[in-house]
């Protein structure tokens, strides 16, 4: 009885904050009123003399109004680079033509069907949260793949598929900072909080795994996680689908899809094995020129392009083993389709974009984030307390600034001296940053691949909106937070170093 009541509360809860998010305008309209509000509110700040002093640089960092005649011309002749220059765009619209083809080619049905035959069922939803966490190596493959593929998995399994969206989402973007492998964030962020502990101490080096063993065990409790709060709470709130789309049949695979699979199954082996002479040998074509560095190298770097060339090879060798492909226009054809049901984030996107880049010019972003830094080291508190409030800061940051470097570039400066002085290591406070920059990450429209998500979301709900997306994700942001920080307190009494050769303590 008591646990009814709780998941009552819960749901009214979740209830509230979706009814008032779905009030709002339409997302295109929100982000439209976004920009507006932006250029206005950075005229009015900046008539103040506001200011504040970057950490790093000791630069005097001012609001920079947009209503002037500059900052107008500046809105003018930047619109258009601001839409085109967005990266999610280019990185949906390449990925998705060559997801596209596999798609047209019935590829990506048959192995779904495959998929919910041969899975446990009580295993889907953890397959799926881990699979998410471990895609974040090269982040684009978990949203612009996995997420919309989730949903339809979820869907011909019989539940309700934007759950299964959800979940996906909640562990490629919520478990930004968990994964078994290192990516491409890893040595970006380790190269700055280098360079703030050079500001006390010249010769201290930090490397790239520097988080790697909080890391690896943090993907196992963030899966759990992302699991329990799938079924327990998301699913029985969602209820039954009772939408328009329609789930795919599943039957046994006929003698066509099963030689489609085969032809898929070799070309899929030579692409492997191409990508793997690439990278695998020091010398390999793959790897970066320069310095033979994996996570540097074009294959990290050009990912999407890995998507597309994947999508395309593996659907036209299914479409021509199940002779669903019969010439080229069938290939085109499953490009064309693709881009047609991207009209409304294409609209979306154009405001998205405009939205960003004005909140990155008017210098809003970077002053809260300086004197949030700021009121946190003034604040006084112990090493343990301090560092949850870090964590904290860092996820409402994130809510401003989507760019886990540039908030970092900002605060590493301000907290690695700090920690240092007290005797705690800067791969410590780099690893309570990266908890506090991921569970914000599926709440926030500042995040990148958010108006992307609410496009999947309005596929299964015509009536949804920012509302539904994110009383949908808060369960996971506050249960991640809880997980993540009871972890990050017990690895700190133990003693145990969070990545190789980064002790805890200095």
């Amino acid at each position: 009885m008591k646990k009814n009541t709780s998941n009552k509360y819960i749901d009214k809860f979740l209830s509230i904050v979706e009814n008032v998010g779905n009030r709002l305008p339409h997302p295109t309209t929100l982000f439209a009123l976004f920009a507006l509000s932006v250029v206005i509110l950075s005229w009015l700040v900046s008539r103040f003399e506001f200011s504040v002093v970057h950490p790093g640089t000791g630069e005097i960092i001012t609001p920079v109004n947009l209503l002037s005649v500059e900052g107008i011309h500046r809105i003018i002749l930047n619109m258009i680079t601001n839409f085109t220059s967005f990266a999610p765009l280019g990185t949906v619209l390449v990925a998705l033509l060559g997801i596209a083809v596999a798609e047209h080619s019935g590829l990506i049905g048959t192995v779904l069907r495959y998929l919910v035959l041969k899975s446990p069922p009580k295993l889907l939803t953890f397959v799926i949260v881990f699979s998410g966490i471990l895609s974040n190596t090269a982040s684009e493959i978990g949203y612009v793949l996995l997420v919309p593929l989730s949903a339809i998995i979820f869907l011909a399994a019989g539940r309700h598929p934007i759950a299964g969206l959800a979940a996906a989402f909640a562990g490629v973007s919520g478990g930004y900072s968990a994964n078994l492998l290192l990516g491409t964030i890893d040595p970006l962020l380790a190269g700055l909080t280098q360079e703030a502990a050079h500001i006390i101490d010249k010769s201290y080096e930090v490397n790239a795994a520097a988080n790697y063993y909080f890391m690896f065990v943090s993907t196992f409790f963030i899966a759990a996680a992302g699991t329990w709060v799938t079924e327990k709470i998301v699913e029985p709130r969602l209820g039954k689908y009772s939408g328009n789309v329609e789930a795919e049949e599943i039957k046994p695979l006929g003698k066509a899809e099963k030689r489609g699979l085969k032809f898929t199954a070799y070309a899929v082996l030579l692409f492997t094995a191409i990508i793997l002479i690439g990278i695998l040998p020091e010398d390999g074509f793959l790897r970066e020129i320069n310095t033979g560095s994996i996570l540097k190298s074009p294959f990290l770097k050009g990912i999407v392009a890995f998507i597309f060339m994947g999508g395309l090879i593996s659907g036209i060798a299914y479409g021509i083993g199940a002779r669903t492909i019969k010439n080229d226009s069938d290939v085109v054809k499953g490009m064309n389709k693709s881009m047609e049901t991207l009209g409304s984030y294409i609209v979306l996107v154009f405001f998205a974009a405009q939205f960003v880049a004005f909140f990155n010019w008017t210098n809003l972003g970077l002053i809260v984030a300086v004197e949030g830094a700021n009121f946190l080291k003034a604040s006084g508190l112990g090493p343990i307390p301090l560092l949850i409030a870090f964590i904290i800061i860092s996820a409402i940051i994130n809510l401003f600034i989507g760019s886990a470097s540039a908030k970092w570039a900002v605060m590493a400066p301000v907290f690695v001296p700090m920690f240092m002085l007290l005797g705690y290591t800067p791969e410590l406070v780099q690893a309570a940053y990266r908890v506090g920059d991921s569970i914000t990450n599926i709440i926030s429209p500042m995040m990148s691949y958010f108006a992307l998500i609410i496009a999947f979301v309005g596929k299964y709900d015509s009536k949804a909106g920012i509302g539904t997306l994110i009383a949908t994700m808060l369960p996971y942001t506050f249960t991640f937070f809880i997980i993540w920080v009871i972890l990050f307190i017990i690895w700190f009494i133990l003693g145990i170093p969070v990545g190789p050769g980064a002790q805890m303590f200095l």
